[in-house]
Formats: structure tokens, C-alpha cells, sequence
């Protein structure tokens, strides 16, 4: 199953040149500590949680939850999950009115933007006993 952990709703025009995607820093600033929901078109998508050292928890908000970690990779901000390691889901990360506008790069034939939110859903994962 491929884990395309940061979607959410806003099918948009590709960025503008003006518009530069977040630096690995800049991201990591953004999303420390926090809990994410993503939607797409305007539906809860999944849910993810930004731990220290770059480590993830991301969810579906089917119960079931994938550990990762998340590094930069040019401008690509790049997910390895504890589910397939070896196939990192990679967006371009930006930054639209105080929210995270995401562009998925792994596949270029599915470069749909997607935005984040302060997630509100529990975090529900029934695989780690919690």
C-alpha cells in the first residue's frame, strides 16, 4: 500500500516562479511539534504528527499508522515509512496564508496540490495499541 501522506484539497495551477517551496528548515519550522489533518477537496484525507528528529506518525484516520521520518532532497521534502522504506513519497512544500500548500513530485503524473491544517481528529492508532 503506498502511503501518500500529505494530501488535502486545492487542486490549483502549478506555483507561480515567485512562489519557492519551503526549505527543509523552513518546513521543519513550520510543522515542529505540531499535528497536521490533510483534506482532499475539503474531506479529511489523513492525519499526521511532526516529532522531534524529523520522525513522523502518519494515519489515514483509519486507525492504522505509519512510523517515518521525512529529510530534504533538493527541493523535495521526502517521507520514508516504516511500511516500505524503500519508496519515499516527495512533495514541494509551500507556505499560503499560514498553511502548508503541498504538491506531490514522487509521480510526476499525479502533481496535485493539496493544503494542511491544525489537525482537530485524534490521532487513532489501534495497530500501536493506542
Amino acid at each position: 500500500m503506498r502511503i501518500l501522506a500529505l494530501p488535502l484539497a486545492l487542486v490549483l495551477a502549478t506555483p507561480l516562479a515567485a512562489d519557492e517551496p519551503l526549505t527543509p528548515d523552513e518546513f521543519s519550522r513550520h510543522v515542529a511539534g505540531r499535528t497536521l489533518t490533510y483534506m482532499l477537496d475539503g474531506v479529511p484525507y489523513g492525519i499526521e504528527r511532526y516529532m522531534d528528529d524529523r520522525r513522523v506518525i502518519w494515519s489515514f484516520l483509519d486507525g492504522q499508522c505509519a512510523m517515518g521520518r521525512w529529510y530534504g532532497e533538493g527541493s523535495f521534502i521526502c517521507f520514508a515509512y516504516d511500511t516500505d522504506p524503500d519508496d519515499p513519497q516527495c512533495w514541494e512544500m509551500y507556505r499560503e496564508d499560514g498553511r502548508l500548500r503541498t504538491v506531490y513530485r514522487t509521480e510526476p503524473d499525479r502533481s496535485l496540490l493539496y493544503e494542511a491544517r491544525e489537525g482537530d481528529e485524534d490521532l487513532i492508532c489501534e495497530n500501536f495499541g493506542t
